[in-house]
């Protein structure tokens, strides 16, 4: 990462930590087959990343599920792709405050949409995603395991190194699974 990069990066931190303290939501959880919505962050860099969780999305709707993703391109301009806006939204560098808090619309509204379950799949640590994981509305938030994330997340799922994303996905879907609703009950905090 460059030294430009990392100072963005602190400054984005630093003004995250204060807008996290208005931060309130309804914590609960919430296993696969009881939630209605789900959103997902993802890294859109590497186009195999967008055909998984294009493959992903797809698994999700035939269970009847309420889909959005928001893939951020770490690029200055985003590519052209072909994909329904009614599923995902993009945004890439451009969009970026100088300390790499996204500012557009569809990030702004992605966040206050009050998901059953967040999914981060962003296994490279990227801010704007970080960023979009920490101040969303929903219920239940499941990420990478690491003690950057204790905060963040519900549920954190430990990664392997050099699987990737589709073995995360495996794995997500495995505890989402298992989590029994009907025993855990609802917690609000203000976080």
């Amino acid at each position: 990462m460059s030294f430009i990069k990392s100072i963005k990066n602190m400054a984005g931190n630093y003004f995250l930590s204060g807008e996290v303290k208005s931060l309130h939501r309804t914590k609960m959880f919430v296993n696969m087959q009881d939630a209605r919505s789900v959103g997902i962050v993802f890294d859109a860099t590497q186009g195999s990343n967008f055909d998984l969780v294009k493959k992903y999305i797809v698994y999700l709707k035939e269970m009847k599920k309420r889909v959005k993703a928001i893939g951020f391109y770490d690029q200055k301009v985003l590519p052209t792709m072909a994909y329904s806006k009614l599923e995902y939204d993009f945004f890439c560098q451009k969009d970026l405050s100088w300390y790499n808090v996204p500012k557009n619309v569809y990030v702004k509204n992605f966040i206050q949409d009050d998901y059953d379950i967040l999914l981060d799949l962003n296994l490279n640590d990227l801010f704007p995603l970080r960023y979009i994981s920490t101040m969303s509305k929903a219920k239940f938030k499941v990420g990478k395991k690491s003690n950057r994330n204790n905060s963040i997340f519900d549920l954190m799922i430990e990664t392997a190194d050099g699987k990737g994303l589709k073995y995360f996905l495996k794995n997500i879907d495995t505890y989402l699974f298992i989590i029994n609703k009907k025993h855990d009950k609802q917690v609000t905090v203000d976080e």
